[in-house]
């Protein structure tokens, strides 16, 4: 009897370790699409629209007094942090990609910590729904250089974010041009323009 009952308790812990397995194995599966779904739901929609500037612009054949410039060929003052222009100006062309961060394809919350750890010595979060925490949300009338704009996606998520250069144009990522210059008041940004938001410092 005591042999039966033994042999019954390993049977049962054999099954038990068995289900343990099993149960890691599918709750692991399950984490993963619950990962890759939420993930989807904060993810960039293709956007199709022809950007105010797609490729870069070569500085050697527009020096000017002013690296901004150099760079945009947009109209610079004193006050205008010159390092920016032409940071986004090298990355102009590279091509886009979901979770990308290098010069081989990027996406847009990629670019925009990459420009900002070059140009301000700033890390910010990865993602652009993360991104929100690292600012103070302001209007679109408020809008200045540096400054982050969210956009959502059809979903309502906030999805997609660019810097603000000046004249109503900000540099991002975008799914159909990769990184380019586009006007916030163009159609699908605007009616998809979520906040601008200011990077706190320090």
């Amino acid at each position: 009897m005591k042999r039966a009952v033994a042999i019954g308790l390993i049977v049962a812990g054999g099954l038990s370790m068995a289900g343990c397995d099993a149960l890691r194995s599918f709750m692991a599966r399950d984490l993963e699409d619950e990962d890759f779904i939420v993930g989807q739901l904060y993810a960039d929609e293709r956007v199709d629209e022809v950007p105010v500037i797609g490729q870069p612009v070569d500085p050697g054949s527009r020096r000017q007094a002013d690296g901004c410039d150099n760079a945009l060929g947009l109209k610079c003052n004193d006050d205008d942090n010159a390092l920016l222009y032409e940071t986004v100006n090298s990355w102009l062309g590279v091509p886009y990609k979901y979770g990308g961060t290098d010069r081989q394809g990027i996406d847009c919350s990629a670019f925009v910590g990459t420009v900002y750890r070059e140009v301000y010595g700033i890390n910010l979060h990865r993602t652009a729904n993360d991104m929100l925490r690292d600012v103070q949300l302001i209007g679109r009338e408020q809008l200045r250089e540096g400054d982050l704009l969210f956009f959502t996606n059809s979903k309502g998520k906030v999805s997609h974010v660019g810097i603000y250069l000046k004249e109503g144009l900000f540099a991002h990522s975008s799914t159909s041009n990769g990184v380019s210059v586009s006007s916030v008041a163009g159609g699908y940004w605007l009616k998809h323009f979520y906040k601008g938001g200011r990077v706190k410092k320090g």
